[in-house]
């Protein structure tokens, strides 16, 4: 904690030279020149992200950065020559690192990448892009200030098959006029591991730089990490995780990124079946309008019955989105899917790469110093992380569940009260039903784009959860 004042300073100082870091920048120069790259979280995402940046040529990782040592040691097999720290900070104010790789967990993301833009650095930060829309706009606004260029890792966006899919659906208009979209996350997971007694935090971690700026407590859970994903202090739950990728299809394919946030929606769900340590929805759907297409979303970590090993599915999707036309529909997800006549007929392909070349697309746009190159900057990774958070929002602002109050939200569309039905049945099966107490269902909430608020009196308790707290010593800092 002692580099915090220097942070502040640096800050401050940064403020007036913005301009020159932004045009004299070792991004700025020549594409034979190295490209000194720090990774900031080292668990089985981060690891990946080291390999990808390793991989590209002229990168070269210098520094590995994990509040738990065991994780930056692993770090070190990719790059044996790196330094290795468990204070970001300590990177942060090498003048010699060019880009910063964020992949720690949900609720670091944002005051990471916001201290990395302070600092002059470029980011490549993992989705979700934030742990609350309220610091995903501050980071947006700090990225601004400082000319900084920042990456978004939801990294299908870099498949080139996303172009060919939006031109087929909204160029061509091939299948018609778009009805509705209708995206699912049906993923098995297993119930969260509960401690015996506390949650004995591994030496090798310093468990305070590891909170960072979510409330320091003790764990119910069994297991420190990855299981921080089901706790609201830290995760985003499913929604935030795999929602993300598929809800930044919709918005890219789907709605052709016309779209920033959407002006209502209505959402349901809970944690059912296990007693465990986790917080977040295992079954959670959602309508939001647009305005102009529905979409629809559906999610269930719950096996298609008690004992079984499947998962649902919808069209052939597990993990993807449908877009339902007038002359058929297209159903895919990562890398790639195919579209149909009204008769079921496949009448054409689509495949990819599922976004392999994410990574150098940013390097790229960092050796060029044009924010206009990435495929996933800041403010997409912006909206399609909000549309999950969202989601979240509604579901911690709900009451208790009726079918009429679930489906009043659009009564014409025999399709979303599909969707309610479908998810009824499901719990039916594992003898619950969605009339349980345990599963909340929001009013229809009315969002204000502009202002990334809800309005209305229905919208005043929605509007507590659009951000965090953040400990004393890591707030969100000011622009400027």
């Amino acid at each position: 904690m002692n580099s915090l004042p220097r942070r502040t300073f640096l800050r401050q100082s940064l403020a007036t030279a913005a301009s020159t870091v932004a045009l004299v920048g070792r991004g700025m120069a020549a594409p034979s020149e190295t490209i000194n790259a720090a990774v900031i979280g080292l668990g089985s995402r981060g690891m990946l992200l080291a390999k990808e940046a390793a991989s590209v040529p002229g990168v070269k990782i210098t520094w590995l950065i994990d509040p738990d040592t065991s994780h930056a040691k692993n770090g070190l097999k990719i790059a044996p020559d790196a330094k290795v720290a468990q204070d970001m900070r300590e990177a942060l104010d090498d003048k010699d690192v060019d880009v910063v790789i964020i992949a720690t967990c949900n609720h670091w993301h944002c005051l990471a990448a916001i201290w990395a833009c302070e600092a002059g650095k470029d980011v490549y930060v993992e989705k979700p892009l934030g742990h609350s829309i309220v610091e995903q706009r501050r980071l947006i606004e700090v990225s601004e200030h400082y000319k900084r260029i920042v990456q978004v890792g939801t990294q299908q966006r870099s498949d080139h098959i996303q172009e060919e899919i939006r031109e087929y659906l909204h160029g061509e208009k091939a299948l018609g006029e778009i009805q509705y979209i209708r995206a699912n996350r049906y993923g098995l997971r297993e119930p969260v591991p509960v401690a015996q007694g506390k949650c004995k935090i591994p030496s090798s971690v310093d468990y305070d730089l590891w909170c960072g700026p979510a409330e320091k407590r003790e764990l119910t859970r069994k297991n420190l990490h990855y299981d921080w994903h089901w706790d609201w202090n830290t995760g985003n739950g499913e929604m935030g995780n795999w929602g993300v990728h598929i809800l930044d299809d919709v918005r890219n394919v789907g709605l052709a990124d016309k779209v920033g946030l959407p002006k209502r929606l209505l959402v349901g769900g809970g944690r059912m079946i296990w007693k465990d340590g986790g917080e977040t929805p295992n079954v959670h759907f959602a309508y939001y309008d647009t305005g102009s297409i529905p979409v629809l979303f559906d999610l269930t970590n719950l096996p298609i019955k008690p004992g079984s090993k499947a998962a649902p599915g919808y069209m052939g999707t597990r993990s993807g989105y449908t877009v339902h036309c007038e002359g058929g529909r297209y159903s895919g997800g990562r890398g790639g899917g195919a579209a149909y006549d009204n008769d079921n007929k496949r009448i054409r392909k689509f495949s990819g790469s599922g976004g392999k070349g994410h990574m150098a697309n940013f390097i790229d746009a960092v050796r060029q110093q044009k924010r206009s190159l990435l495929k996933a900057d800041v403010l997409q990774g912006h909206y399609s992380s909000a549309w999950c958070e969202l989601a979240n929002v509604g579901y911690k602002a709900g009451g208790a569940y009726s079918k009429d109050a679930a489906i009043e939200v659009n009564r014409s569309k025999s399709s979303w009260e599909e969707l309610v039905d479908q998810a009824n049945e499901r719990l039916v099966a594992h003898g619950v039903s969605l009339d349980d107490p345990k599963i909340k269902l929001s009013p229809v909430l009315e969002l204000d784009p502009q202002s990334e608020r809800f309005t209305g009196k229905m919208g005043e308790a929605a509007n507590q959860h659009l951000a965090c707290n953040y400990r004393k010593g890591f707030e969100l800092p000011e622009v400027g």
